[in-house]
């Protein structure tokens, strides 16, 4: 690795190739997935998944997301019951991970698990990342590729700026698609239940199930407190420096504003404002969220008015991402 600095390659057949190279001998490769960029490591690794943790200042209580290339390979390493394959059928390849019992001789090893009996499993659509998992020839675990509790990055430039010299190689492969995480679901139980809204909308997968999915978090840990079975479930996350005043119908003083469909109108005087989406559309609207979010940052908004989102369809994402971000730190 180049001191000071990540390998930054464009994505191609050889950089694909040095990636997987660099994954099977324990390095850290970032590379896009069509949700945000990830932070690469052989899953089946306890010191190449180590290096995830250090690189982001992740506890090492948050599992991580382990990619896998099909629905086969994601049998191996997990226990699916009929309705995860319903929603496996329906959705991978794409931006859906499923928490599952793990299998008996599963490779997806304890500290990516983070200790727990089960796994989460995706099968990322974005071509990079499913050349890459091919080339490598094995589970891929990657968090999104910022430091913890941080903004997540969906360029490439994005993961320079937060990880710098962590990472061995970044495959530049354009700004991700969709700018959300996978969404979430845990076939731990007698049902499947929401652990984290995402890119795949709610309304989606209860098509497929013809069933409502149960709400909520689930699970306990010690003393009652809630469980976590997987990632981006910290109260306080993907947060900028800014701090964030959510649900707001104008900008006060002093602060800039992150619009959705027009909102705040034109305000002489106060702070940038960013429309996440002018015509208010919501997938325009979840791809230009951390984007918007890192670009007030960038210019220096202390604080940021953030307009009303609707919950429907991806609006559950974005406003699940706002409170996050919102949250005390």
């Amino acid at each position: 690795m180049t001191r000071g600095a990540a390998r930054l390659e464009p994505a191609s057949e050889e950089a694909i190739e040095k990636g997987a190279r660099l994954l099977r001998e324990g390095g850290l490769v970032a590379f896009p997935t069509e949700t945000v960029y990830g932070l690469g490591a052989d899953a089946a690794s306890a010191a190449a998944v180590a290096k995830i943790y250090a690189a982001k200042g992740r506890p090492s209580f948050n599992p991580l997301i382990a990619h896998v290339a099909d629905l086969d390979a994601a049998r191996r390493e997990a226990e699916l019951p009929a309705a995860a394959l319903r929603l496996a059928e329906a959705f991978w390849p794409g931006p859906l991970t499923l928490v599952a019992p793990r299998a008996a001789g599963g490779s997806v090893c304890e500290a990516a698990r983070a200790g727990l009996a089960s796994v989460a499993l995706r099968v990322p659509s974005a071509p990079v990342a499913r050349a890459l998992i091919l080339a490598a020839g094995r589970p891929i675990a990657a968090p999104s590729a910022n430091r913890s509790g941080h903004v997540s990055p969906v360029t490439a430039r994005h993961v320079l700026e937060d990880l710098g010299e962590r990472v061995d190689l970044v495959i530049d492969g354009g700004r991700a698609d969709k700018g959300v995480e996978s969404t979430i679901v845990s076939v731990l139980g007698e049902r499947p239940r929401l652990l984290r809204p995402g890119a795949l909308t709610r309304e989606a997968l209860e098509e497929i199930l013809r069933a409502p999915l149960e709400a909520g978090e689930g699970g306990a840990g010690e003393g009652g407190a809630a469980a976590i079975v997987a990632p981006g479930m910290t109260a306080s996350h993907y947060a900028p420096r800014a701090r964030l005043r959510l649900e707001a119908d104008e900008l006060r003083l002093g602060e800039a504003g992150l619009d959705f469909g027009g909102c705040f109108g034109a305000r002489e005087g106060r702070g940038p404002i960013l429309d996440l989406s002018p015509a208010a559309d919501l997938e325009e609207a979840a791809a230009n969220l951390f984007l918007y979010l890192r670009e007030l940052d960038a210019r220096g908004a202390a604080l940021v008015a953030v307009a009303p989102i609707p919950a429907r369809g991806l609006g559950e994402a974005i406003n699940d991402r706002l409170r996050r971000a919102a949250a005390p730190k």
